[in-house]
């Protein structure tokens, strides 16, 4: 016998599980048949392509009982691959998905908000101690001799110890709580199947006690009977005339392991010289690994309805690993290896036609504004990514981007912005940082706000990266309003005017800045502040230079910003006169300091800004 302890997160997510989903108790059911079902799809695959286990009979069915009264009982047996002792541990007592940790950190404590939490993470074999006291699972892997059972109460720990089974496969035994004895019932359990998985591509058999009865309603005589309650036909080979839209929420929930309804689906069957079919869902929540790099793959690949893999991450591109479901080609070899079909010419078609599939379905989503808008919040930043890694799909993805603006309260598009741009507009133009508020009172915008340009306001990470790749749109220019050549498009004359007067001023500021910026300039984009800073055409923003550190990066050299200051604000004139003084120093320095932090960069020496700052506050009192 070997005792252990869960792990740590495992013991909180049972904590969570049982006291928060109560009301969701029935899909325990779900979660243990479709473990068995991906049990049967391994041994199936292995059944067909490994020599090792062709000897194997492969004999598919899932059976379910039941035992009434006062220690009821249910138990769950399949003729899947079973497991080993180490996988019983490991599968059972650990939590192996990414995003496990931060999953947790983001509970609250509400049962209703946790329980949508929960669902987004999915809860496994671990929904089973919602309704039983203790779980038995008996299993034996298949070309092993021994069989193993391992057995909790779901609070302290579990233990394992050597057991007796002829077959391979698992048996699953819930002894039930009071809140879980209303599933020893055939009814209910014939309901939950037909509910949940009449859909699963294996037959699911019901064992339960036909009774007679006398004609004063005493028990005659019961014997076991033995039926089957599934369909066991593939969803996904199913027409869509005959599937409505209650079945592709009921699907979706089983393999996604997910108990909210799908935000869409894409249901599409390629006939002719290749054969193929998708099924695929847009989860209505991301899921908590999304943006990990070892995220879990949502989408299954099947030969002839015949399982494969479901850890493949080539089989979409990387951007759009927010889709589940299902990939079935009757053209793929059943032995084909992860190699091979990265390789593979007929599945770089079925995956270039999945994008396209996908792409015009979020199309058709756009077209809805505040649905669209709802896909964005979850997935933006994948779309994001796309753009910045999908050459391919650049323009359809560039379609699809969303930004905050100045002009409008919601996201908008570059088409919708194109299509509102004045007259005398050259270009679109965009602020980059990291937070929206401070990016609206920028003084970068304040020229822009006096024409009434539209300016998009990008506060996303990940924006100024992807922001690159695309220069143009509708042959429009896109340009920064972060850098010092974005106000050329208003230059005029009285701008040469302006730096002839100021041209003492500017050599003595920049004197006095001396490496602390690459130049200093007068500016025609300012109205009502004194200054701003900019970076240089081709020089990466303050903003940028911060992520980039962040990101691993922290020897990336110090680039010098632009400062601009406002020729006709009345600290820059008074300046003018006062060149010779020594408070000249400490306003330019001042100058500089409050541009850094209207951009959100930190200063280096913020007890030096403050002095100064109480300096001139005394001379002016």
């Amino acid at each position: 016998m070997s005792q252990h302890t869960f792990q740590t997160e495992v013991s909180q997510l049972l904590h969570l599980i049982i006291h928060s989903l109560y009301s969701h108790k029935e899909i325990f059911l779900r979660e243990l048949i479709s473990n068995s079902s991906d049990a049967l799809d391994k041994l199936r695959y292995l059944t067909l392509t490994k020599d090792e286990y062709k000897s194997l009979a492969f004999k598919p069915k899932i059976n379910l009982e039941f035992k009434d009264g006062d220690q009821p009982t249910l138990t769950i047996i399949d003729s899947g691959i079973g497991m080993s002792k180490k996988e019983l541990q490991d599968n059972l007592g650990t939590i192996a998905r990414s995003g496990t940790k931060s999953f947790l950190t983001k509970l609250s404590g509400d049962a209703k908000k946790d329980s949508q939490l929960i669902g987004q993470f999915g809860v496994g074999f671990y929904s089973s101690f919602m309704v039983a006291d203790q779980v038995d699972v008996i299993s034996k892997k298949a070309g092993n001799k021994q069989a193993w059972k391992w057995t909790s109460d779901g609070q302290s720990g579990f233990e394992i110890v050597k057991d007796v089974k002829k077959d391979n496969g698992t048996i699953i035994t819930l002894y039930l709580n009071e809140e879980g004895k209303e599933f020893a019932s055939r009814w209910q359990i014939e309901s939950l199947v037909k509910k949940y998985s009449d859909h699963i591509d294996f037959p699911i058999f019901l064992t339960y006690p036909e009774i007679d009865y006398d004609k004063d309603g005493n028990e005659k005589s019961r014997k076991l009977k033995t039926d089957q309650i599934n369909d066991a036909k593939a969803f996904w080979t199913r027409s869509k005339n005959q599937l409505k839209d209650k079945d592709y929420r009921e699907f979706y929930k089983s393999i996604g392991h997910d108990m909210d309804d799908p935000f869409d689906w894409i249901h599409f069957r390629a006939e002719g010289s290749l054969e193929f079919t998708i099924l695929f869902f847009i989860p209505k929540k991301a899921s908590p690994d999304i943006y990990r790099a070892d995220y879990q793959s949502g989408v299954k690949l099947y030969v002839n309805r015949v399982f494969i893999t479901d850890d493949d991450k080539e089989l979409l591109p990387t951007w759009l690993r927010f889709v589940k479901g299902i990939i079935d080609s009757s053209d793929l070899p059943l032995n084909v290896s992860r190699e091979i079909l990265q390789q593979n010419r007929i599945m770089a078609k079925i995956r270039s036609n999945s994008v396209k599939k996908i792409l015009d379905k979020l199309k058709t989503i756009a077209g809805n504004k505040d649905k669209y808008d709802q896909f964005f919040e979850q997935y933006g930043r994948l779309i994001k990514e796309g753009v910045y890694q999908d050459f391919e799909h650049k323009e359809a993805l560039t379609d699809l981007l969303r930004f905050k603006s100045t002009k409008e309260e919601g996201l908008v598009s570059l088409r919708e912005y194109t299509g509102r741009m004045r007259d005398e507009q050259k270009s679109i133009y965009y602020i980059t940082g990291q937070n929206q508020i401070s990016l609206q009172n920028s003084p970068l915008l304040e020229m822009y706000e006096k024409k009434d340009i539209e300016v998009l306001i990008l506060d996303d990470e990940i924006d100024e990266i992807i922001i690159t790749g695309v220069p143009k749109y509708d042959d429009k220019e896109l340009k920064s309003v972060n850098r010092s050549g974005a106000a050329d498009d208003f230059s005029d004359d009285s701008d040469k005017d302006a730096l002839k007067s100021l041209k003492p001023v500017l050599r003595k500021i920049k004197k006095i800045l001396d490496k602390k910026v690459k130049d200093v300039k007068i500016s025609n984009r300012l109205n009502e502040s004194p200054s701003c800073i900019v970076a240089d055409e081709n020089d990466p923003t303050a903003q940028m230079q911060q992520m980039m550190r962040s990101m691993g990066q922290p020897d990336m050299p110090q680039i010098m910003p632009i400062l601009e200051i406002n020729p006709s604000h009345e600290i820059v004139l008074k300046l003018k006169e006062k060149t010779k003084q020594k408070s000249f120093n400490d306003i330019a320095l001042l100058l500089y300091e409050q541009a850094l932090i209207q951009e959100g960069v930190k200063l280096e020496d913020p007890a030096g800004f403050v002095k100064r700052m109480n300096s001139v506050i005394a001379q002016t009192l």
